[in-house]
């Protein structure tokens, strides 16, 4: 069956606007960052790390400074917590 010219032009349309859209989701370096891990993956890298979840409830003006002082630690909240945790505990020992 021959396709009508204006329907030619349409798939053709479609097929480039597809490409586009491939291409576009390869830009700005998206394709070379790290690949997210599912939550298996995570909880067995962390497991592995020996590290536990735990989960507590802090007041609102805490966790805003938390999240401060975590934007310029290298190890982010998880390391800052873990950091201020164990001064504190060395702290509260001696």
């Amino acid at each position: 069956m021959t396709m009508k010219k204006t329907d030619l032009e349409k798939n053709k349309a479609l097929k480039l606007n597809n490409a586009l859209k491939l291409a576009a989701a390869d830009r700005f370096g998206k394709a070379s960052a790290q690949p997210k891990l599912d939550r298996r993956e995570q909880r067995k890298l962390d497991q592995a790390q020996g590290l536990v979840p735990f989960a507590c409830k802090l007041e609102a003006d805490l966790v805003a400074q938390l999240k401060t002082r975590a934007a310029d630690h290298p190890g982010g909240l998880n390391g800052l917590l873990d950091e201020l945790l164990k001064r504190g505990l060395a702290a509260d020992a001696s």
